[in-house]
């Protein structure tokens, strides 16, 4: 192999991702599978997962790669599934080696005082509790009782550095993401296990478009202006600029002495100033 190969190959590694059925999961998925890596999609519909699966093997140089993607329905919040999910991963394609918690997602708007407390919960348990902390914790176990030195890549958000209005809980929970990620960086250290994360700007997906673009015109929502008027870069993401990051942390040849950080892959967003 060459220096390249040699550095971000992911021959016989296995990489489990919450929230599979996603856009973010599918472009860190894409990325995965060709640098020889297995990929699990772990999520709680089992349709998203056979549609991303399906998205998957019709893209070019995929299309054989289907021993390599197992779907397992998971819910992440619950410690008995991650387990299960862990068991049956393992048995299907070893490991997984590398765990990626891209579970999340926000439902609705408010102001502070609007507050619907339920449903701050429900947002904050989706983000923070199934979106890191259960499949952490048991997957963490998993590779200490084998002595697996794993790797773990984290979603945050830019609301995890700067408030974004009305989304109370999610901003919470991810700025929560970077801390537990620093936190949990340093717990497992002594174990070989690495665990970094990934703020994304703002990526088109099923979770935001209709705050992004008015579905009846195609055109930028006053909230879609903003954040394009706040970005240098003038656009929206896409999902494929996720993939070299992804690559980078997951790689203990590329980053093996990286651990508790947090990339920003957001267009400058966080350095927009006046």
């Amino acid at each position: 192999m060459n220096y390249l190969d040699t550095m971000f190959s992911y021959e016989g590694k296995t990489v489990a991702i919450t929230g599979g059925g996603g856009a973010i999961a599918g472009a860190m998925s894409e990325a995965f599978l060709k640098a020889g890596a297995n990929v699990a999609l772990w999520g709680i519909r089992l349709e998203s997962l056979e549609v991303a699966r399906q998205r998957l093997l019709g893209l070019p140089g995929l299309e054989g790669s289907g021993k390599r993607i197992l779907t397992v329905v998971v819910d992440a919040n619950s410690e008995e599934y991650v387990r299960k999910a862990l068991e049956s991963t393992e048995a299907a394609l070893g490991g997984p080696h590398i765990l990626v918690n891209a579970a999340g997602g926000n439902k609705g708007k408010s102001s502070f005082v609007g507050i619907d407390v339920p449903l701050f919960e429900d947002i904050l348990k989706l983000n923070l509790i199934a979106g890191l902390v259960v499949p952490t914790k048991v997957t963490a176990a998993f590779w200490i009782e084998r002595g697996i030195r794993g790797n773990v890549i984290n979603l945050a958000s830019m609301s995890s550095y700067v408030p974004l209005s009305g989304v109370w809980a999610y901003g919470a929970a991810k700025a929560a993401v970077i801390n537990l990620t620093m936190a949990c960086a340093k717990e497992f250290a002594p174990n070989g296990i690495r665990v970094n994360g990934i703020a994304p700007g703002f990526f088109l997906g099923k979770q935001n478009k209709a705050l992004l673009i008015d579905e009846k015109t195609d055109e930028l929502t006053p909230r879609g202006r903003d954040v394009i008027a706040h970005t240098p870069f003038g656009r929206f993401g896409d999902a494929s600029e996720i993939a070299g990051v992804s690559l980078f942390l997951a790689s203990d040849r590329a980053a093996g002495f990286v651990t508790g950080v947090t990339v920003p892959v957001d267009g400058g967003y966080l350095v927009q100033n006046i």
